[in-house]
């Protein structure tokens, strides 16, 4: 095992504490009570709220709510670390010993040489010089809790004595009754006691792009999957909610991985220990020969003034004087072609240990993709058509636009969408528009934008006049709008779960005709759903009903709570498919690592199947490798005969590296050359990097999110996100992409290759 691997091994003590407090946390049953337990749990009243003499008792108890920042090194020991460690000691000892050696000569002889006063001055001038510039280029170095500190919202609509009151979020205490809507940041650990159209955007905490809706319903045994809690610092996207506040400050979520990533101690660099190896080795080879030349001197007749001279002068001419310099010098001027480049280097020896990089771990959303949902693909006309997804719109998503199908189809996603334009973007690319709404609907309205003119002009022309919002129950969305030409009728436009709105048709429209939907077309449109599914695309279904005018005409007060129009009987139009489509340099970088022999590992939020078709995408798993899954399906096994080791690619879900041994994980690390993790927490992507550097790999780690911080610490060089980046991820980080790119890490890996070669360090 490597010294690295080896130096990691013994420093997880406090680490592996945190861990344990953090299972404790997802141990907790809040998300499981009834109302009536969690009212009893937390003496809250459901409606009232807390009294505000409780609130108070609690305040005193608990203490504010806010993240506890760590203890601070003082700015004076920081700098002494620079002037006095590594291989900074072994310069001193030669000047401190040619001071000495000019002080004998001084007390001994009638006119001293120099010589030593000289070399002396010159050693303490090299590393104050080099000790003051190191310094000041490390003085933005990592403060992790300032950021969560900053993170912390400055208000919470409270519910207390029955009446809603707006405290700051510090005086947020257990069991308040808190409500939050669309565009607020979640004060506390919530648990939802009642929710209208909820979302809540938890990109930073678990890696996801897509909103998740929240809901009273508790829906996994796990309180980070379940529906029914919102954490600490995420944002409610829209909607609105109540909740019983479950954990404050640092017992929350968040703030347990603050602790633990504040809590990290972070390895020696591949530089600082071939450095510290050469000092051992400058060092016994330099105290060998003065000595060797002591004894030999005072043989030959030397008075013992003068063997001492001898002495230090020979140990001192085996000290490399020019040798911190020169590093400091080669690092920073790589460091400099490196900012060209997009890669901003925040400590010089990250430069070093980016070119000595054998492993990345690469989050997927944001750095190996664009970051936007965007449409894929479409099937309608018994056919499935492609979308452009490329960054610049050069691809070639033709389709047929002149399909009455199409003109249907467009017209429903086009409607039955909350997303709008955000204002003021005249002169900007529509794919590169900036939206309110939640990520598919953004990707559709882009899309009708870009095939069919202006939606909002449509839209007017349309006016919609009844509305059912999604929900996580029905899992479709409806609107009624009055029809431009028809001027008495209305149209239902509807779209959601491709199964459940199946289930609402009975005919379907094929070539602008509409068709009985026998089991033939079931079958064909689940043979077409699977294909996208498969794809790992979020696939929506569409349909429309022209409501009858003399039933329903001008003026029809829609009643969308008790319902009064029909809901079924409807046209099926067809289906789109979203992805959050690979940046279009990432599968050449990704070769590009390969062949250099550095191995890409995606970690991601995500889901499996979708996390394993961006990965085929950009090449981390090669054409015609397959995986256990891929194996039993193409030999029609089940899982169990598989041998894992035929497998060269593997997909390894959270829930399972859960439950799996770091002997095992090392075995998987080991024996897969191409690795996917899906659906990981926080501690997950810590135990990931660890079990790399148990191989004896020097592990870079990529992130953006809250969620990244603890890997981005722990690893060899972390790397962060400049664009979507969280302050967290960014102060924990070594170096931060500027253009969010993964390519530029090869560009940085090239880099930092060429300047170990400068220095001769390369094997």
């Amino acid at each position: 095992m490597s010294p690295e691997a080896s130096q990691n091994n013994g420093k997880k003590k406090k680490k592996d504490k945190d861990l344990d407090e953090l299972k404790k946390e997802a141990a907790l049953d809040d998300h499981k009570l009834s109302l009536e337990e969690l009212s009893a749990r937390y003496e809250v009243d459901l409606f009232k709220g807390l009294t505000h003499k409780r609130a108070l008792e609690l305040l005193a108890r608990d203490g504010p709510n806010v993240l506890t920042p760590p203890p601070t090194i003082p700015e004076w020991v920081k700098f002494c670390k620079q002037l006095f460690g590594g291989f900074s000691i072994l310069l001193w000892i030669g000047a401190v010993l040619c001071f000495l050696a000019y002080g004998i000569q001084f007390a001994t002889e009638e006119e001293p040489a120099n010589d030593n006063l000289y070399l002396g001055v010159v050693l303490a001038a090299v590393v104050i010089i080099t000790g003051c510039f190191s310094y000041y280029q490390e003085a933005k170095s990592s403060r992790i809790m300032d950021s969560f500190k900053n993170m912390v919202p400055q208000q919470a609509l409270v519910i207390r004595e029955g009446e809603k009151k707006q405290i700051n979020a510090e005086e947020v205490v257990l069991g308040d009754l808190v409500e939050i809507k669309g565009g607020d940041r979640i004060p506390a650990d919530l648990r939802f006691i009642s929710s209208s159209g909820c979302k809540v955007d938890n990109s930073s905490l678990t890696g996801e792009s897509e909103p998740q809706t929240r809901s009273p319903d508790c829906t996994h045994e796990n309180p980070l999957e379940s529906r029914n809690i919102g954490f600490f610092s995420t944002n409610c996207v829209e909607g609105t909610a109540r909740g019983i506040v479950i954990a404050t400050g640092d017992r929350t979520v968040m703030g347990r991985i603050a602790t633990l990533a504040s809590g990290l101690e972070v390895g020696q660099t591949p530089i600082n220990l071939e450095i510290e190896h050469f000092i051992h080795i400058i060092t016994g080879v330099a105290v060998f020969l003065g000595v060797s030349f002591f004894i030999l001197s005072l043989i030959l007749g030397y008075t013992w003034l003068e063997a001492v001279i001898f002495l230090i002068g020979i140990i001192v001419a085996n000290v490399p004087e020019g040798l911190l310099a020169t590093v400091t010098v080669c690092l920073t001027l790589t460091a400099k072609r490196m900012a060209h480049k997009n890669c901003l280097v925040k400590n010089l020896e990250a430069v070093e240990t980016l070119g000595s990089t054998s492993t990345i771990c690469s989050d997927k959303t944001g750095t190996l993709t664009q970051n936007r949902m965007t449409v894929a693909h479409m099937w309608f006309d018994n056919q499935i058509y492609e979308a452009d997804t490329t960054e610049d719109q050069s691809g070639n998503g033709a389709f047929d636009k002149s399909s009455p199908t199409w003109t249907a189809l467009s017209r429903v996603a086009a409607l039955c969408n909350r997303a709008v334009f955000k204002p003021g973007q005249k002169d900007i690319p529509i794919l590169k528009m900036e939206t309110a709404g939640d990520a598919s609907e953004s990707a559709l309205l882009k899309c009708i934008e870009l095939s069919c003119g202006s939606v909002k002009a449509f839209r007017e022309r349309n006016p919609k006049v009844g509305e059912i919002p999604f929900n996580s129950t029905n899992k479709f969305q409806l609107s009624i709008h009055e029809i431009e030409d028809s001027p008495t009728g209305h149209l239902l436009v509807m779209k959601g779960a491709p199964e459940r709105i199946l289930d609402r048709c009975n005919t379907i429209m094929i070539n602008g005709q509409e068709l009985p939907l026998d089991d033939d077309w079931r079958d064909t449109f689940q043979g077409a759903y699977m294909d996208l599914g498969g794809l790992g695309e979020r696939v929506l279904g569409f349909c429309h009903l022209f409501l009858s005018p003399s039933h329903f005409p001008r003026g029809f007060a829609f009643d969308c709570d008790d319902i009064n129009f029909p809901m079924d009987h409807m046209c099926f139009l067809g289906l789109v498919s979203m992805i959050d489509p690979p940046r279009a340099a990432v599968p050449d970088a990704v070769g590009k690592c390969r062949s250099a022999g550095i191995k890409v590992i995606m970690v991601t939020g995500d889901h499996p199947i979708t996390a394993k078709a961006i990965a085929k995408g950009v090449g981390i798993i090669s054409e015609g490798n397959e995986t256990v899954e891929d194996i039993a399906e193409r030999l029609n096994i089940p899982l169990s005969q598989v041998n894992p080791r035929d497998a060269k690619a593997c997909v390894v879900h959270g829930a399972d590296l859960k439950e799996m041994s770091s002997e095992y994980l090392d075995d998987l690390l080991r024996n897969h050359t191409e690795i996917v993790f899906a659906r990981t927490s926080p501690q997950q992507k810590l135990i990931i990097v660890e079990g790399c550097q148990r191989q004896g790999a020097i592990v870079a780690v990529t992130g953006d999110g809250v969620n990244d911080s603890p890997a981005l610490k722990r690893a060899d060089i972390g790397i962060a996100m400049g664009i979507a980046g969280s302050d967290v991820s960014k102060q924990a980080a070594d170096m931060i992409l500027l253009d969010d790119n993964f390519a530029s890490i090869v560009t940085g890996v090239e880099e930092g290759k060429i300047e170990r070669e400068d220095r001769g360090l390369e094997g």
